[in-house]
């Protein structure tokens, strides 16, 4: 397993050829491009627990360790890197307000454990089931609603600092137009830089303190990360972890995507691994959520620069996931994204939410849904609305909210209104293929 061939002469790529996934580069460069990736995925990783009030150091110690599990379940057969998954911002954030971090962590928990079974019945079974259950239209508003039900929290954030803000969302917008490739990848990293940058001059000049530094000084170059644990005991456990389950569906179709990229890249035989990839998400996600780290998801950047640089041999994938944990044994590393101020995180959010439900509509229009359909319609408008507006339903401590709501009546009125139209005979039910998610773990541009 730990063994790579070496390709050609160790130091180039021919053209038209790429470093098969049993194949390396020689170590130097392997160890280089390993440190790219840690670089592609690092913006996307600790903004997650940013947001969420998770510890960074934590989410990327799991992240690496994540990753090396990933390759590990997958017999080191299929490269991807594991990073936080926004898809899991919006029911921390209601979780945490609900039953605290105890209680989210516990979401996360049940995410990763049904994902795992899913992997299971995957690899037994095939993916017809899941095409038959989440087909176009319906993965499309469950992905759609999860960013747009966020649009408030990045309002939030922004009306604080509107300046910074301001700055850090222009940052953002000018780096993914101006910049192709890699630079273009990581605009939303490249984007917090400069909003940061500006905030730190926006303090200087005035004399407001915006960023508090204290902290960053206070924290020791090395040390281990915070760890913290699920609390299944409190009243509300159940309705939080059912504000968990669509995130489910989002990462079956992600982690499909990715793995279908990859063959697409490599070698068609590496769909065969759809089951494992599925698997080793799951054991990662509910690993992170058992010690207080942020779900896992594999990531459409690291995707980019495999595809950038043709190489996509597993090894440069193992340097990667140690580096995110030595990185993660640094506490001070932790402390300076934790003074990120909020009105940068309102600037990049209001960009990234709306990336979100944009690749949503993106699921649509790629698989030419036909709206002309009254079941299509109402499949998308009625999920759409609930999750915008917030909807709730409670009785007494359970209570479903407007991403599990949403979910449901995309779920519902698509099967139920399908199963009528058959009846009556007044049209087919619009299936087809599960679509490639894009980067819901990473940056969507």
């Amino acid at each position: 397993m730990f063994r790579w061939k070496l390709h050609g002469d160790g130091r180039t790529v021919a053209p038209g050829a790429v470093v098969a996934p049993g194949e390396r580069l020689n170590w130097g460069a392997t160890v280089a491009i390993g440190l790219q990736h840690v670089i592609a995925m690092f913006g996307a990783t600790f903004l997650v627990p940013v947001l969420t009030k998770f510890p960074v150091s934590t989410t990327l110690l799991f992240s690496g360790v994540g990753t090396l599990l990933f390759l590990l379940v997958t017999r080191n057969r299929l490269p991807s890197y594991l990073g936080s998954s926004f898809a899991f911002i919006a029911p921390i954030t209601a979780a945490t307000a609900i039953g605290g971090t105890g209680s989210a962590l516990a979401g996360i928990v049940a995410v990763g454990v049904l994902l795992a079974v899913v992997g299971v019945l995957v690899q037994v079974a095939g993916l017809g089931w899941v095409d038959k259950v989440m087909p176009p239209v319906v993965a499309g508003a469950i992905v759609a609603l999860i960013g747009f039900n966020l649009a408030p929290v990045a309002w939030q954030n922004f009306q604080l600092q509107p300046l910074p803000g301001t700055i850090t969302l222009v940052a953002v917008i000018l780096f993914s137009v101006l910049f192709r490739g890699f630079l273009g990848r990581i605009s939303i990293f490249l984007g917090v830089i400069v909003g940061y940058l500006a905030t730190v001059i926006v303090q200087a000049a005035t004399g407001e303190t915006l960023i508090d530094f204290a902290a960053v000084e206070a924290a020791p170059w090395v040390g281990l990360p915070v760890f913290q644990f699920p609390n299944f005991a409190t009243p509300q456990t159940w309705s939080v972890i059912a504000m968990f389950l669509p995130v489910v569906l989002v990462l079956v179709a992600e982690n499909v995507g990715h793995v279908r990229g990859v063959a697409a890249m490599t070698d068609a035989t590496a769909n065969r691994s759809t089951g494992r990839a599925l698997i080793a998400d799951g054991v990662a996600t509910t690993l992170a959520g058992t010690f207080g780290g942020s779900g896992t998801t594999t990531y459409g950047e690291n995707i980019g620069v495999m595809a950038a640089t043709r190489v996509y041999s597993t090894a440069v994938y193992w340097v990667a996931g140690i580096a995110a944990i030595v990185l993660s044994l640094s506490p001070k590393v932790g402390a300076v994204f934790n003074t990120i101020p909020p009105g940068v995180l309102g600037g990049v959010t209001t960009a990234l939410y709306g990336l979100i439900g944009i690749i949503g509509i993106k699921i649509w229009v790629d698989n030419r849904v036909d709206f002309s359909r009254p079941v299509n319609q109402y499949t998308g408008a009625v999920a759409l609305v609930l999750a915008i507006a917030g909807f709730t339903m409670q009785w007494g401590d359970f209570q479903l909210g407007a991403i599990v709501l949403g979910s449901v009546a995309a779920l519902l009125i698509y099967h139920l209104g399908n199963a009528i139209a058959r009846a009556r005979k007044t049209g087919a039910d619009d299936g087809g293929p599960i679509p490639a998610v894009g980067p819901l773990g990473g940056d969507p541009s």
